[in-house]
């Protein structure tokens, strides 16, 4: 007899619904087929009509595709190897990166912070701060457009020409920029191989970022620091300092991705 809805294989009623999912996807990513939907749901507990229709939402999201063999058997589509790609090399990044913030905050006295490009955001990982008052609102988690902040900016113009409206173009619903005034700042970025922004993002505070990029030169990151601009007005070194400090760390960060 085949299982119904009325008469489902033995399951688990605790398993939420990304638990079931996650049970679909490790069973086609150890192997299994599922050319035979009783039989799956027999293997990871869970009733032929969940299974079902846990393979057409996980289809229709791009995370599985049909295997070219027929028989309604699956694998796992390239979206889904893509971003577990990704997160394996994040993690491998942060775990370097938590390694030389420490040096960035030692050698400058402000905060220092890793970030990522995701679309046309930028999303901030890591924080490293001194043992002064924070200043900044941004935290470990905060996401902004990619071109309002230096770190974005770094990673833009990292980029190949052109690829920056791309990008945007691909991933619509953020505030559009002045095209013209970006493409000039972010040949000033790569002119200077770092991005300054003096309260642009912030009132009273400046920051400077570097891109962190590949053995090919993909860009992976960036690193910034972030201080009060008093603490630049009380010291006429320290612009220099900063500048060097975060390009150096940017290109040690780059030099242990290869």
């Amino acid at each position: 007899m085949t299982d119904t809805a009325e008469n489902p294989s033995p399951a688990d009623p605790s398993a939420s619904p990304v638990e079931r999912a996650f049970r679909v996807l490790r069973f086609i990513a150890e192997g299994g087929s599922t050319a035979n939907l009783s039989d799956v749901a027999r293997q990871i507990g869970l009733n032929r009509i969940t299974v079902m229709r846990l393979l057409e939402s996980l289809k229709t999201a791009g995370l599985i595709e049909a295997d070219g063999a027929g028989g309604g058997s699956y694998r796992l589509a390239m979206p889904f190897l893509t971003l577990a790609a990704r997160a394996l090399g994040g993690a491998d990044l942060t775990a370097r990166a938590r390694r030389i913030l420490p040096g960035l905050v030692e050698q400058t006295g402000l905060s220092a912070y890793l970030a990522v490009l995701e679309g046309a955001e930028i999303v901030y990982l890591l924080c490293e701060t001194p043992d002064t008052p924070l200043v900044s609102r941004i935290r470990a988690g905060s996401r902004l457009t990619a071109h309002r902040a230096t770190p974005g900016l770094a990673m833009l113009a990292a980029l190949p020409r052109g690829a920056v409206e791309t990008l945007y173009a691909a991933h619509p619903g953020h505030d559009e920029p002045d095209w013209r005034v970006l493409n000039a700042a972010l040949d000033t970025v790569r002119d200077a191989g770092c991005a300054w922004s003096f309260s642009g993002l912030e009132a009273g505070i400046d920051s400077c970022a570097a891109a962190v990029t590949d053995s090919r030169g993909v860009v992976q990151a960036a690193l910034s620091v972030a201080g009060p601009n008093t603490a630049f007005a009380a010291d006429d070194t320290l612009r220099g300092t900063v500048e060097t400090s975060v390009k150096a760390a940017a290109l040690a960060l780059s030099r242990s991705s290869l």
